[in-house]
């Protein structure tokens, strides 16, 4: 890229993730595209595993050309509630002074936690270029619904923060329809609001049938049986022992059935025992440690169903969630549990099933008839990948996101992205 339209990028997610690490990788798709495009991208993140040092220092890497900057933070999803915002205040102090240091056009923050809007904005006041702000999670209402802050002063603490994000930005990117009301009910300026979800890495998702039959061979409990994925975090507000209670009336039904869950958190002991107490445990139902990211396509590939699932919240029905768009990028049926545009999307396009307010009998009962329906598979499966093709393609929403912050780098007054039809017809 020549000229004027070539940016020098501030990247601020506290949480950035590469394929080799575990979790989310939005930051590193966006951030290498950007690269691509000619653009220079200086990522601030933490480095979460402990060094074996009480140093604070500062390590640089280039990740597909993102000169991403890491501070040391430990940090874990079995924290408690008030380690994680110690955590987030010192990433807050140690990001603004490392963001001063340097050379940039514009700055782009990404939440959660919303402390990030802190040295976003610091540096905009300071060098005079705009903020955009990303909002995956509609906080604080999310750690609001689930008890999670509950003091009054730290709720409003939360939502000052909050609004304060907003109003230091020239532009806000959220994750979905349900996230732009939220943003906008606060009295953001519409026309500043771009809805980017998270998207499809469908080119890393084509994964060799080989290495498929391998994973399944190597697990005597599977081999050819139907599967049921569950990958993803085991925190409080997934909910994940919701699948406790389908594989006691799978066994019921006595169904060839495999249920896997794949992850860590907070809750992981919690449903192992509670697997273990139902005496679906290493029957029916199996349990296994997270993956990097680069290996969930083998994992995604020999899931006949993969899931998303949630606490049945209003606040969580605005979710972006991976773990569902990997489900269509790896070209498989989706089962989600809750309501929202996600499952408007399933049901428009019959990509998959909704079991939200349904019993876990009925759930089973409806799992069982579709897992070993093979036209039904064929058909989901179809519609699955379709979705991943033509309206969450990373590639054209890394497009969108360029477009947003270029326009946002000029201070137009306002960033508009075009969303894909089916994502407009979802926030009805």
């Amino acid at each position: 890229m020549d000229g004027p339209l070539a940016l020098r990028i501030l990247y601020l997610h506290q949480y950035f993730n590469t394929p080799a690490m575990q979790g989310g990788t939005r930051s590193y798709e966006l951030a290498r595209r950007l690269v691509e495009k000619g653009h220079q991208v200086d990522l601030i993140t933490t480095d979460r595993v402990p060094r074996g040092t009480d140093d604070r220092q500062w390590k640089l890497t280039s990740e597909k050309g993102i000169n991403v900057h890491w501070y040391p933070v430990p940090y874990s999803n079995n924290m408690g509630f008030f380690d994680r915002v110690r955590a987030f205040f010192s990433f807050a102090r140690a990001a603004t002074a490392k963001a001063g240091e340097m050379q940039a056009d514009i700055v782009f923050a990404t939440s959660t936690p919303l402390t990030i809007a802190i040295p976003g904005a610091v540096k905009s006041w300071r060098s005079k270029i705009p903020m955009v702000f990303e909002v995956r999670d509609l906080w604080p209402e999310l750690p609001i619904a689930i008890g999670a802050l509950r003091n009054p002063v730290l709720k409003l603490a939360a939502r000052l923060l909050e609004r304060f994000a907003y109003r230091n930005s020239e532009a806000i990117v959220a994750l979905s329809p349900g996230m732009r009301a939220g943003i906008v009910a606060t009295g953001y300026d519409p026309d500043r609001v771009c809805i980017i979800p998270n998207a499809c890495d469908n080119a890393a998702f084509v994964v060799e049938p080989e290495k498929v039959e391998a994973f399944r061979k190597e697990r005597d409990w599977l081999g050819d049986r139907p599967l049921l994925l569950y990958a993803g975090t085991l925190g409080e507000i997934n909910g994940v022992g919701y699948l406790v209670e389908i594989a006691k009336q799978l066994e019921k039904l006595d169904s060839p059935t495999r249920i896997l869950i794949v992850g860590d958190g907070k809750e992981k002991e919690k449903i192992s025992k509670q697997a273990e107490d139902a005496g679906v445990l290493g029957k029916n139902l199996f349990m296994e440690n997270s993956l990097p990211k680069s290996e969930m396509p083998v994992l995604f590939g020999a899931a006949d169903i993969s899931s998303s699932l949630f606490i049945d919240l209003p606040e969580m029905q605005a979710n972006s969630a991976n773990k569902f768009f990997d489900t269509l990028a790896a070209g498989r049926p989706i089962l989600i549990n809750y309501g929202g545009w996600h499952s408007k999307i399933i049901e428009q396009s019959g990509a998959g099933l909704v079991t939200w307010q349904n019993s876990p009998d009925a759930v089973a009962r409806e799992i069982d008839r579709h897992i070993q329906d093979e036209a039904w598979l064929e058909k989901a499966s179809t519609a699955s990948k379709k979705l991943s093709r033509e309206y969450f393609d990373r590639d054209q929403l890394a497009a969108d996101f360029e477009s947003a912050l270029l326009i946002a780098s000029e201070r137009r007054g306002t960033a508009i992205c075009k969303v894909n039809e089916l994502g407009d017809a979802s926030a009805d």
